[in-house]
């Protein structure tokens, strides 16, 4: 007499049999042509996410990243999965977070979600991120890249930092030629007090009121000590220019129109500085600052299985090299990637004063509306000199 098979694996048969016949549909769906392969090292299971991504067609991004800085990447995304198309957005920091905001009040309010509707947020604004997510706006997502990331990179399965990028004082060299460059907040304050009449209205810093980035920044500075409020004085008496675009000051300090520039976001600089421009980089030694751009998949994304997709390219190997390679040479997260610019080539390059701002809640305290209009009151203050 021949066993009967245990109940267990009749269960597998018809899961397994359930499964593939899902995916054979999904196949037929989208045409003849066979489906993008599973990346190596991922689940199985994973072929049924690029069965469905291909069906839904496309996944909006919207973001605070150049779209020249990600084009690489929507290319190879593209070609790696034929069917999806990528509608990115480049948006300011305050201009992304207060559609999305609009987007997902007229989703509440029982409206369809129109088809430029964000399926993913990528920005710079960690703070802005981070309460979206807190909200419960994000969608919880196990990425298979997880363990190729540093532990402060992610939390809850639902926030990622994507880059490493350290917020540096950037010089033009003509300017200070025979001068010592300051080496720390102090060190610069008193730097513009001694130069303040032949360096007014060129120097510049971000926007706070203007600039997610810049406000988080400053935010960090403040958390860190009383030398911040020292130095945005120095700044203030010197008529501190005041913009929200990274490329723009740094552009204008190596033209020699801005003598230097504080707490800007170093890639640009770097990336800038290896084309011949006259300009450099300090990272403070008291400490540097360093920022990461930070996605996630809205709750309510038109196209979540598209979403998943794009993430974990963006987190992946391949996708982080890209970042590493594309016109501002963006440091990466990963220390595996095909690329000279990684968070250890940075601490290398820069020192060990580097400190990351964790992907968490630890954010949130800056979004609190009392604290945010009693701090933007007194930088206001300080920088009217």
């Amino acid at each position: 007499m021949v066993a009967e098979p245990p109940a267990s694996w009749h269960r597998r048969r018809v899961l397994a049999g359930a499964a593939a016949a899902t995916l054979a549909g999904l196949s037929h769906g989208v045409g003849a042509q066979a489906l993008p392969p599973v990346p190596a090292g991922y689940p199985a299971s994973y072929a049924e996410i690029i069965a469905r991504g291909v069906q839904e067609g496309s996944v909006n991004v919207h973001a605070s990243t150049d779209v020249e800085i990600a084009r690489p990447l929507l290319a190879a995304f593209e070609a790696r999965y034929p069917g999806i198309k990528v509608r990115y957005q480049d948006l300011n920091t305050l201009e992304l977070n207060g559609r999305f905001l609009a987007e997902s009040a007229a989703l509440g309010a029982g409206q369809v979600g129109g088809p430029d509707y964000a399926d993913v947020l990528w920005s710079t604004a960690m703070d802005l991120q981070i309460k979206l997510v807190n909200d419960g706006h994000a969608l919880r997502y196990p990425s298979p890249e997880r363990a190729g990331l540093p532990a402060w990179a992610a939390w809850r399965d639902e926030a990622w930092g994507t880059t490493f990028e350290p917020a540096v004082i950037v010089y033009n060299r003509r300017h200070f030629a025979g001068m010592r460059t300051p080496r720390s907040r102090t060190g610069l304050a008193r730097l513009l007090q001694e130069n303040t009449p032949r360096w007014r209205q060129r120097v510049v810093t971000y926007d706070v009121e203007k600039s997610g980035v810049g406000y988080l920044l400053a935010q960090q500075d403040a958390r860190m000590g009383g030398e911040f409020w020292y130095l945005a004085q120095a700044l203030g008496r010197c008529g501190v220019q005041l913009s929200a675009s990274t490329a723009s000051m740094i552009e204008r300090i190596a033209s020699g129109e801005f003598v230097l520039g504080y707490n800007l976001l170093g890639s640009y600089a770097l990336s800038l500085m290896e084309r011949g421009a006259q300009i450099d980089v300090i990272a403070p030694r008291d400490y540097t600052l360093v920022m990461s751009r930070v996605a996630f998949i809205a709750r309510r994304a038109p196209h979540p299985n598209a979403s998943r997709l794009w993430l974990d390219f963006l987190l992946s190997r391949a996708g982080q090299t890209l970042l590493g390679q594309s016109a501002s040479q963006l440091y990466t997260i990963r220390t595996d990637t095909d690329s000279e610019h990684t968070a250890a080539a940075l601490s290398e390059r820069l020192g060990y004063a580097l400190k990351p701002i964790s992907v968490g809640p630890g954010l949130l305290a800056a979004q609190d509306t009392l604290r945010k209009r009693n701090f933007l009151a007194r930088w206001r203050e300080a920088v009217r000199g």
